[in-house]
């Protein structure tokens, strides 16, 4: 654990959300955050608490969530099956004007993915390649391979809201036209309580899921707000203005809540993944109570 928020004072419980809601307003105004969006949902106790849940933000890598549930939709079709061998290639259409562009290597979290160009790797490869370590090409390679209308119908068979899929990453034609993947809080959790509750298609494809989301190795936002027994399953996602953390806090003798912390920054701001950890702590204490 590598940071937690101060707790002097007790945080208040989930049924004090006003005194809640202050301490999530103190935070994003001393972290000096443009905006804090959070939402928590308890699939113990039914808990639930939002601020600002419901404001739009660009997603950044928190879409390849999105992305996920529609790869194991395609596997429960029986469309596509996890050994299914997808070509490796570094060519994709922009969303704007279908022109061509490229995922560049040095702009990309995971180098890997590009040193198998010309080859082939399984679709459960790519799923994994694109959480735990973000892959920005094994991303678009799945996301082509499945069609942006699938996967949007994908989401809207199970009724969620509050996530705009619209285009593949590092598409910088369709983003300086404002061509945007959009997220909420709310829309996340909601994404999230699919797997924690194990509805995402079937109990085994949930399982699946939250095996792969499990390897995360990006821990510095919402782990490092936790004790060294929790677990968590969930996925990152940070460019210029924006860091997020979404994902399913599993803590020993009872089920997980579901939690996601999105952040907008000037530029040049620091102390992003601790304003995640301090507003994971913050969760945490409510649902919880605070730790000595």
């Amino acid at each position: 654990m590598s940071s937690r928020a101060p707790a002097k004072v007790p945080v208040p419980p989930l049924d004090a959300p006003t005194e809640l809601h202050a301490r999530f307003s103190d935070l994003e105004t001393k972290a000096h955050a443009r905006s804090l969006a959070v939402s928590i949902h308890d699939l113990e106790t039914d808990a639930r608490f939002g601020y600002h849940e419901d404001r739009w933000f660009h997603a950044a890598s928190t879409i390849k969530l999105a992305i996920l549930i529609g790869v194991y939709g395609a596997i429960h079709r029986g469309d596509l099956l996890p050994q299914s061998r997808v070509h490796v290639r570094n060519r994709f259409l922009s969303a704007y004007d279908g022109s061509p562009y490229r995922v560049r290597v040095d702009r990309d979290a995971n180098a890997e993915v590009h040193r198998e160009i010309g080859r082939t790797l399984r679709l459960a490869e790519l799923a994994e390649h694109m959480i735990t370590s973000s892959s920005n090409l094994a991303t678009n390679l799945l996301l082509d391979l499945l069609g942006l209308d699938v996967l949007q119908r994908t989401l809207d068979g199970f009724g969620l809201e509050g996530i705009d899929l619209r285009r593949g990453v590092e598409d910088e034609l369709a983003f300086e036209h404002g061509i945007n993947n959009r997220v909420t809080a709310s829309g996340l959790v909601g994404l999230l309580r699919l797997i924690g509750e194990e509805r995402a298609f079937t109990p085994l494809l949930s399982r699946q899921m939250l095996d792969v989301l499990l390897a995360q190795h990006f821990k510095s936002g919402i782990p490092a707000g936790l004790p060294r027994e929790a677990k968590v399953a969930h996925k990152t996602g940070e460019i210029s203005t924006i860091a997020h953390d979404a994902g399913l806090v599993y803590l020993p003798g009872r089920k997980p809540y579901a939690v996601a912390v999105l952040t907008e920054w000037e530029p040049s701001t620091p102390g992003r993944s601790a304003t995640i950890a301090a507003a994971s702590y913050l969760a945490y204490a409510a649902l919880i109570g605070d730790r000595d």
